[in-house]
């Protein structure tokens, strides 16, 4: 368990996730007791076995999408009073063990935010994903000037400044990015990670797809 002297909050977005959902919120509650499911809308049972799981939920009627469901969950936390604020995603893609790593630069007040990094780790990376991956990186550079080994990996932590002045406009994956801009234009302190990314056939159905890849360099551009 983190140390008790901070108060952290778990942000868990998830969207017909009623498979893994529960097995999510087990093993990040070895670690971090405050748990937050914001239901973006789910059509399956998710809500019920994210509650009975022990977590809050926050839920929004429709699905809005990830980047509005880390808002939700994010301002929910400040209301709370959170120390740290940290995203993961529900998938089971993440290790719950690694949520002490990523928190620990905070925590020694080394920075605002720390970025998961799958590439600093040595994970395997399916060839689309790491082709979509890379691309991705190459055009955060050229659009914030920041050189980060990972973008779109929804492992990460803000203390309480960061969570507080980032300002999250895209709802869907875009946000991502947005996230990005938002610590180049705040000038905030950020650190990357390794963090480990557990590929199964089952988050992988839940992917990115090129074709998301492309609304997001639209929703960013145009938006």
């Amino acid at each position: 368990m983190i140390n008790e002297k901070w108060k952290i909050f778990v942000i868990i977005p998830a969207y017909n996730e009623e498979k893994i959902i529960a097995q999510t919120i087990a093993e990040v509650k070895n670690y971090c007791p405050n748990v937050v499911v914001v239901d973006d809308g789910s059509a399956d049972e998710t809500r019920f076995k994210a509650e009975s799981a022990g977590a809050v939920i926050l839920r929004h009627i429709i699905n809005r999408g990830q980047g509005a469901a880390l808002r939700t969950g994010i301002n929910y936390a400040i209301k709370k009073e959170a120390d740290i604020v940290v995203t993961f995603d529900a998938d089971g893609q993440f290790d719950a063990l690694e949520i002490t790593k990523v928190c620990q630069p905070i925590i020694e007040k080394k920075c605002d935010v720390v970025l998961g990094s799958r590439f600093l780790e040595k994970n395997k990376i399916p060839l689309a994903k790491n082709l979509l991956l890379k691309s991705a990186i190459i055009f955060t550079k050229m659009i914030t000037g920041m050189e980060l080994s990972d973008v779109h990996n929804g492992f990460r932590a803000f203390n309480k400044k960061a969570a507080e002045k980032i300002v999250i406009r895209q709802d869907r994956m875009a946000h991502a990015s947005d996230i990005i801009h938002e610590i180049a234009r705040l000038h905030l302190k950020y650190q990357e990670v390794p963090v480990t990314v557990k590929y199964t056939d089952y988050s992988k159905k839940k992917g990115q797809k090129i074709s998301g890849a492309l609304k997001i360099i639209f929703d960013l551009i145009f938006k």
